[in-house]
């Protein structure tokens, strides 16, 4: 039997437990960083929490013998997926990372692009008032100089208490999220803006179309760069390397 740890965070993820399982020779473990509640559909050996960075990945993975490793991270997760890399670099095993593509702006879309949320603050247009910031959790803080406006804020999870947030709503929700709901939602809060991460994927992007339809701006800040491997745009092609790596250890 072969070991595969995937790396958890996104619904790519959870469906990729669910097929690997069903592998002939392969045990399949998640991991997850634990920030957002474990999705009630992940089937397998699931394990929460951090590594403890480079080091504790490297440990982990020689402690429980893992011989293939798949980076199913969130696209805004580069610390976790820098640290796979490099992990799986020293142990000498496969990695390979599923990154779903990024959203692709349409001449119809009001897209204000940056580099990081810290930038996204600063370029929020002053005649908007009223802000749909849905980028989770982790990442509220730099909002709270916010306040001059009423920001609406989405996450999946609470944002830890010590976080100061600015003045506004906060909505626990959990995608996918359709567009007639997210028509409706942004029209109820009367939004002037978006603030959203390229995340890509289906889940969330009808908050892009509804942005749209609705003449809004959204503030979208751009992927970080990922490292060097290979790569594979959704779960199928996720599947496929892990026959062929099977395969080839098979004979």
């Amino acid at each position: 039997m072969k070991r595969l740890l995937i790396l958890g965070g996104t619904g790519d993820a959870v469906r990729l437990a669910n097929l690997a399982i069903d592998l002939p020779g392969l045990v399949a473990i998640t991991s997850l960083a634990g920030r957002t509640s474990a999705p009630k559909s992940l089937v397998g050996d699931v394990r929460s929490g951090g590594f403890g960075g480079e080091a504790g990945l490297v440990k982990y993975l020689q402690t429980e013998q893992i011989d293939l490793l798949i980076d199913a991270t969130h696209p805004f997760a580069a610390q976790m997926s820098r640290t796979a890399a490099t992990a799986a670099t020293t142990v000498g095993i496969p990695r390979l990372m599923l990154l779903r593509p990024g959203w692709t702006r349409s001449p119809e879309d009001k897209w204000i692009e940056v580099e990081s949320v810290e930038a996204a603050v600063q370029v929020i247009p002053a005649s908007a008032q009223r802000i749909f910031i849905t980028i989770g959790r982790q990442q509220l803080a730099p909002f709270a100089t916010l306040t001059d406006k009423w920001c609406l804020m989405r996450s999946i999870d609470p944002p830890d208490p010590r976080i100061s947030l600015p003045p506004g709503k906060l909505l626990l929700d959990r995608g996918p999220f359709h567009l007639e709901g997210e028509r409706e939602l942004l029209r109820e809060y009367q939004i002037q803006a978006i603030v959203s991460k390229n995340s890509g994927g289906d889940a969330t992007y009808a908050k892009i179309i509804a942005a749209r339809e609705l003449g809004l701006p959204v503030i979208m800040v751009r992927r970080p760069m990922v490292p060097d491997g290979e790569i594979v745009t959704d779960v199928a092609g996720a599947v496929e390397w892990l026959i062929d790596r099977l395969s080839i250890r098979f004979g």
